[in-house]
């Protein structure tokens, strides 16, 4: 599995839309958009699951600095997420 991070997004971007656009580079597992917990709103970042690493690696240097919804993404290999500190 080869998870990619893909920033910038509009708030009017669904995940249809964004598989829909990965899916021209190779075959998408999942497509998930961030959303804020309180409002339903979307965070403006997601992150997308494709099979082959190559052809994610390939997705990515397509689509970093592509336009979608009126944004410029931001496309690159997703990190693993690191724990947070206890609260002050």
């Amino acid at each position: 599995m080869f998870r990619i991070y893909v920033g910038n997004l509009s708030f009017q971007t669904t995940e249809d839309s964004l598989s829909e656009l990965f899916g021209q580079h190779g075959s998408v597992n999942s497509v998930a958009i961030i959303t804020d917990r309180i409002t339903g709103r979307s965070r403006g970042f997601g992150f997308v699951e494709m099979s082959d690493a190559g052809e994610g690696k390939s997705a990515m240097d397509a689509l970093n600095g592509h336009e979608l919804d009126g944004r410029t993404l931001k496309v690159n290999e997703a990190r693993e997420r690191t724990e947070r500190g206890a609260p002050r």
